[in-house]
């Protein structure tokens, strides 16, 4: 189904979920601009019930072409829907086409440079701190955001992109002890 006219919010949040229901697949909404998008998000939200994800990639407000930096938190936004889109069998995904425009990361770029860890596991300290400096993440004595990390003995601080929380490794020797999220 195809709708070639722009629906007024939350008709259209109402026929997105509506056909997100019966569509075999994702359905992509596009917004206007950011500000419509987060309305329409709570609007889907509502309509979704959560019977089906719903993911809202956002914009990095940055001009294609600027030579700025768009801020850790919206990277952390649009990489932690990235990293979820492949596994979207179905549901929504919201975007701008201005979100849309910007070049995307290729899947094998995204899963390259994400980890999994776990209690019990082996983890030599140098070699995820190289991994992290490759993945570009930002050697700090103090972790405030996402992207970055510290390393203080048998202690691995760490604000992966992604996350709205950082996390503290505590080490015993080269085996991963506790993983703790922390404020």
């Amino acid at each position: 189904m195809t709708v070639t006219q722009p629906l007024h919010s939350p008709i259209a949040a109402l026929a997105a979920a509506r056909l997100a229901g019966t569509h075999d697949g994702p359905v992509v909404v596009l917004a206007g601009n950011e500000q419509q998008a987060h309305r329409l998000e709570e609007e889907l939200r509502f309509f979704l019930a959560g019977k089906l994800p719903l993911l809202h990639l956002p914009d990095t407000e940055v001009l294609p072409y600027d030579q700025f930096s768009p801020h850790q938190e919206v990277l952390s936004d649009r990489l932690r829907v990235l990293s979820r889109l492949p596994q979207l069998q179905r549901g929504v995904l919201l975007a701008t086409a201005d979100a849309l425009i910007h070049r995307l990361p290729p899947r094998d770029w995204l899963s390259g440079r994400s980890f999994q860890l776990q209690v019990g596991e082996r983890l030599d300290p140098q070699a995820f701190r190289e991994r992290l400096v490759a993945a570009g993440y930002q050697s700090v004595s103090e972790v405030q955001t996402q992207g970055e990390f510290a390393v203080r003995g048998a202690l691995i601080d760490l604000f992966p992109m992604g996350t709205d929380t950082a996390f503290r490794i505590d080490l015993f020797d080269d085996e991963i002890e506790t993983i703790r999220s922390f404020d």
